[in-house]
C-alpha cells in the first residue's frame, strides 16, 4: 500500500494542472455535500451537549387548551394529528408534576426570559436571559468554571439574588476577569451577585444548535424581575402563583428502563386534574362581573399530555428549514454525481494517455487486479485530498444555506465521519470505471506504434452523464435566476411608505421599572431632544416598527352590527400604536379624514385611523368616517373612525397590506417599550452616535436597542429569499463550472482517442477549420441535448417553487433565455479548448500515434 501511495503521489505530481482541476472539482462537490450535511447534523442529529442526553424527556401538550387565560411559547413545534402542540405549563402544574412523579429521577422547569437591562459599573447594556429552577444544572450535569452553578438553595423567595453567565458573555462584557465571580450587577434594577461562569458554553434546552443566553437567574427571582406578570383586567397575582398562566418548559431525566410512554402514563391524570382545578380556582377568584365578561365558564376542552425524547431539546426544526434542507439535499447529491462523472471523464482522458504504460506493465507480468488496485489508490488519494479541501469549502458554504446565515454549524465526529465516507465512496465511484477500462487493453495492439486502426470506442455512459450534467446545471441556473429576480422584485415593491433616510431604535423603560408617572414624561423628553439632533427632520414613536416580523392584533366589532355567537372572538385586525407625528415621519398619505394631533389625549374622545384594506373588508361601499368600533361587542362604540390611511405593508413585504388600525399613543394607558423613528436629511447612519448621546443625557441606564435603518429592516425580512438566491446561485454556478469541466474532460478524452483519425482526415485534405468545426459540433450537440432535457425538467418541477417566487412565474421567459445563454457560452468555451488542440494536430505525428 505504501508503494502504491508513493507511486500515486508521483503520478499526480507529474500532471499538476490535471490534478488541480480534479481536486477543485472534488473540493467543490464534497464541500457542498458536507456543508449541507453539517446543517442536517445540527438541525436533526445533534444532541444537547449534556450528560446522557438520551435519557432526557420533554413534556408538551396537544390539542385545544381552554384551561388558560394567558400563555407564552418560544419556538416551533409540529402538529400532532392536526392538533396544535404547545410546550409550556404553569408553575403550579410543574409543582404537581414533581409531587406525583414516579418515573423520573428528577425534573426541572425553565424558560427564555427575553432581554434584560444589565448595569455593570454604571454602564447599562442589554443581555439575553434565562430563568430556571434550582436543580437545572444538577439534572443536566453542568458545571461552572470559575465559580459555581445555581443550586436549589438559590431558588427560594427569601434567597439572595444570584446569577450565572455564559463564557462568551464573561469574555465580551467582563473581559474574562476571574474577579467577575462574586461581583455585583443590576438586572432590571434588581441587584444580583454573579456566582459562576458556565463552561464551556451556556447550555439551554431550546435546541441542540441554538444561540445560548448570556445570563441565567433562579426561577424564584421572577417575582422581583417580572414586569408583565399581571394581565390587565385579571386578579393581581404573580405568574408563579397563577395556575392559568402557562409559560414554563418542563423536562426531566427518566429512571433506568423507563420509557417516555411510561412517563406520560404516570403524569396524564395529574395533568388533566391540575389543568381543570387551576381554571376553577381562577374563576372562583373573579368578581361576578369579571366572570360574566370572561366567557371562561363555557370552556371545557383540556389538551392531552405528550412526553417524548428531549435529547435534541424542547423545540422541533421549523418546516421552513426542513423544506429548504430537503430541496437542497437533492441538489447537492446531484452535484456530487456531476463531480463523479466529471472526474471519471478526466480519468478516462488521462488513461488514454497512459495506455502504453499500462500495456507495458501488463506485458511484464502485472495482473489486472494489481493495476486496478494501483489506479483505485490514485482515485482514493485524490478523493481524500478533495475531502480535506471540501471541509474548508463547507465551513464557508454552510453560512449561505437557508437557516444558517451568519451561524456556521460546528464540526463534530458525525461530520468528519460523513466526509470520510463520502470521500471513499466518491473515490471508488469515479475510479472504478476508468480503472476497468484502462486495464482491459489488447496488449499486442496497444504496443504497436504503427497501428492504422481508427481510435476506438466512445463512451456512451460518459456522454449520457455529460448530457445529464448540462440538464441539471440548466435547472439550477433557472432556479437561481428566478430567486434572484424574486429578491429584486421584493426589494422594489411599494411598501406604502418611504424607507429611505429612516432610522429606528427601541427603548424599554419598563426594564428600569418606570412607573406611569415617569413613563410619559420620559417619552416626551426623548422626543424633544431627538428633534434637536442635527440632521433630523421628523421624530415619531410607535409600539412596533413596520416590517419587523412582529404582529400586534386585536378584534374589531362595529357599533350597530349584529354578530353570531360563533363570532364572539371577533374579526381580526392588525394594530399599531403611534404618535401624532408618525404618518408625517413615515410619509404615509391620508386618503380620507385626518390623522392624530396632540389634542387626542386621554381626556379626549378615543379615535382610530384605518387603512384602505380595513375599509375594503369591514366598510365596503360606504364612508367609514364617523363610524364607531371596538375590540369587543361590549366596547363596540369606544373608538371613532376619523381617518383612512393609504395601505402600507405591516410585517411582510411579500403579502398584501393587511387590515390595520392605528391608535394614538396619548390615549394608551401604558407603553413599557417604544420604538422611535427618525426621518433624517441625509445618511441616517450618521446620526446614530448623536441619538445614543441624546438618550444617555436623559437616562444613562436606559439602553438603546435594535438600532437599524428601515432599509436594513426590510433586508432582514428578505433573509429567506436572499438565502435561497445565494444558495441556488452558488450551486447553479458550481454545476455549470463542473459541467464545463466535464465537457472539457470528455472532449479531451475524445480528441486523445481520435488522434489517429484526425491525422488521417488532415492527411486527406481536411483543414484546421474543418477539424475545429467537427469537434465543436460534437460537443455542442451534447450541450443542446442537455439543454432540451433541462428545459423539460424545469417545466415539470416548476410547481415545486411557485410559492417561493414573487412577481414572476416559474416559466419566466427572460430568466430561461438568460440561463440558456449563460450555459451555452460557458459550454462553448469549454468545448473550444480541446477543439483547438485537435485542430493543431500534426498529421505525421498523428499517423504514427499507434
Amino acid at each position: 500500500m505504501l508503494k502504491d501511495l508513493r507511486h500515486a503521489v508521483r503520478m499526480l505530481l507529474r500532471a499538476k494542472g490535471w490534478t488541480a482541476v480534479v481536486l477543485l472539482s472534488l473540493a467543490l462537490g464534497i464541500g457542498a455535500n458536507t456543508a449541507l450535511f453539517t446543517a442536517i447534523n445540527g438541525l436533526f442529529l445533534k444532541q444537547l451537549p449534556v450528560i446522557d442526553p438520551e435519557t432526557l424527556v420533554r413534556l408538551r401538550h396537544a390539542g385545544r387548551n381552554d384551561m388558560i387565560t394567558s400563555s407564552s411559547d418560544y419556538g416551533f413545534t409540529r402538529k400532532d394529528a392536526g392538533r396544535d402542540v404547545r410546550t409550556t405549563f404553569s408553575f403550579p402544574m410543574f409543582q404537581q408534576f414533581v409531587t406525583d412523579n414516579q418515573t423520573m429521577t428528577d425534573l426541572f422547569a425553565c424558560a427564555p426570559y427575553g432581554r434584560v437591562n444589565v448595569v455593570v459599573g454604571g454602564r447599562a447594556d442589554i443581555a439575553s436571559a434565562f430563568i430556571t429552577t434550582g436543580n437545572y444544572y444538577r439534572v443536566l450535569g453542568l458545571g461552572a468554571n470559575p465559580g459555581r452553578t445555581i443550586v436549589p438553595e438559590d431558588d427560594k423567595a427569601d434567597a439572595s439574588p444570584v446569577a450565572v453567565i455564559s463564557t462568551k458573555y464573561w469574555r465580551t462584557r467582563f473581559g474574562g476577569d476571574p474577579k467577575t465571580v462574586g461581583s455585583a450587577v443590576s438586572i432590571n434594577n434588581v441587584p444580583f451577585t454573579i456566582v459562576g461562569v458556565i463552561a464551556p458554553i451556556f447550555v439551554d434546552v431550546q435546541q441542540a444548535v441554538h444561540d445560548p443566553p448570556d445570563i441565567a437567574v433562579p426561577l424564584a427571582m421572577d417575582r422581583r424581575l417580572n414586569i408583565i406578570g399581571v394581565q390587565p383586567g385579571q386578579p393581581n397575582k404573580p405568574r408563579l402563583e397563577d395556575p392559568t398562566y402557562w409559560w414554563l418548559q418542563v423536562m426531566g431525566r427518566v429512571k433506568p428502563g423507563i420509557t417516555p410512554a411510561q412517563v406520560q402514563a404516570n403524569l396524564e391524570g395529574t395533568f388533566q386534574h391540575t389543568a381543570r382545578a387551576g381554571l376553577d380556582s381562577y374563576l372562583a377568584s373573579l368578581s361576578a362581573e369579571m366572570r360574566s365578561n370572561s366567557g371562561n365558564r363555557d370552556r371545557k376542552e383540556i389538551p392531552q399530555l405528550r412526553v417524548d425524547s428531549g435529547s435534541q431539546g424542547v423545540y422541533d426544526v421549523s418546516t421552513t428549514d426542513q423544506d429548504a434542507v430537503t430541496i437542497l439535499s437533492v441538489v447537492v447529491v446531484l452535484v456530487l454525481l456531476i463531480v463523479c462523472a466529471n472526474v471519471a471523464n478526466l480519468l478516462l482522458s488521462r488513461a488514454a494517455m497512459r495506455e502504453k504504460e499500462i500495456s507495458v506493465r501488463l506485458s511484464m507480468g502485472a495482473t489486472r487486479a494489481r493495476l486496478i488496485r494501483q489506479l483505485l489508490t490514485e482515485s482514493l488519494l485524490l478523493a481524500s485530498i478533495g475531502g480535506g479541501l471540501g471541509i474548508v469549502v463547507a465551513q464557508w458554504g454552510n453560512q449561505l444555506l437557508p437557516g444558517n446565515a451568519g451561524h456556521p454549524m460546528p464540526l463534530d465526529w458525525r461530520v468528519l465521519a460523513f466526509v470520510l465516507g463520502v470521500s471513499a465512496l466518491t473515490g471508488v465511484v469515479f475510479g472504478i470505471a476508468p480503472a476497468l477500462r484502462a486495464t482491459g487493453l489488447n496488449i499486442s495492439a496497444a504496443l504497436k506504434e504503427n497501428s492504422r486502426s481508427v481510435a476506438g470506442s466512445r463512451s456512451l455512459l460518459s456522454r449520457s452523464l455529460l448530457v445529464l450534467q448540462v440538464a441539471i446545471s440548466l435547472v439550477l441556473l433557472i432556479a437561481a435566476g428566478l430567486f434572484l429576480r424574486t429578491l429584486h422584485n421584493l426589494r422594489n415593491v411599494d411598501v406604502g411608505f418611504n424607507t429611505r433616510n429612516l432610522v429606528m431604535f427601541r427603548v424599554n423603560p419598563g426594564l428600569n421599572r418606570y412607573d406611569d408617572a415617569r413613563l410619559t414624561p420620559l417619552y416626551q423628553q426623548l422626543t424633544e431632544r431627538l428633534r434637536n439632533v442635527a440632521g433630523v427632520r421628523h421624530v415619531a414613536m410607535s409600539n412596533l416598527p413596520l416590517l419587523s416580523g412582529s404582529v400586534n392584533s386585536t378584534s374589531i366589532f362595529v357599533e350597530g352590527r349584529t354578530y353570531a355567537p360563533g363570532q364572539r372572538e371577533g374579526l381580526g385586525i392588525n394594530r399599531l400604536v403611534v404618535s401624532p407625528e408618525f404618518f408625517d415621519t413615515m410619509e404615509m398619505p391620508m386618503r380620507l379624514g385626518r390623522g392624530f394631533t396632540e389634542r387626542d389625549s386621554q381626556s379626549a374622545p378615543k379615535v382610530v385611523v384605518l387603512n384602505e384594506a380595513a375599509v375594503r373588508k369591514y366598510f365596503p361601499n360606504e364612508n367609514p368616517l364617523g363610524h364607531r368600533m371596538g375590540s369587543s361587542i361590549e366596547r363596540a362604540g369606544q373608538l371613532e373612525i376619523v381617518g383612512v390611511l393609504r395601505d402600507a405593508k405591516y410585517n411582510s413585504v411579500r403579502d398584501p397590506a393587511p387590515p390595520t388600525q392605528y391608535v394614538p399613543t396619548l390615549q394608551q394607558a401604558r407603553m413599557d417599550a417604544a420604538v422611535f423613528l427618525l426621518r433624517t436629511v441625509g445618511d441616517p447612519v450618521a446620526v446614530v452616535g448623536a441619538i445614543r448621546e441624546a438618550v444617555r443625557l436623559i437616562d444613562p441606564n436606559l439602553p438603546v436597542m435594535d438600532v437599524s435603518t428601515q432599509v436594513e429592516q426590510v433586508e432582514k425580512r428578505l433573509a429567506p429569499e436572499r438565502a435561497f438566491a445565494q444558495a441556488y446561485a452558488m450551486f447553479g454556478g458550481l454545476a455549470v463550472l463542473l459541467a464545463s469541466i466535464g465537457l472539457f474532460g470528455l472532449m479531451s478524452y475524445s480528441v486523445a482517442r481520435r488522434t489517429n483519425e484526425i491525422g488521417i482526415r488532415m492527411a486527406l485534405g481536411a483543414r484546421r477549420q474543418d477539424v475545429l468545426q467537427l469537434v465543436m459540433r460534437e460537443s455542442m450537440l451534447l450541450v443542446v441535448a442537455g439543454i432540451a432535457i433541462g428545459l423539460g425538467i424545469a417545466a415539470a418541477s416548476s410547481r415545486l417553487i411557485t410559492s417561493l417566487l414573487f412577481g414572476l412565474s416559474p416559466t419566466d421567459a427572460m430568466t430561461i433565455v438568460e440561463a440558456v445563454a449563460l450555459l451555452a457560452i460557458v459550454s462553448a468555451v469549454a468545448g473550444y479548448l480541446p477543439a483547438r488542440r485537435a485542430a493543431g494536430v500534426d498529421p505525421l505525428v498523428a499517423l504514427h500515434y499507434e
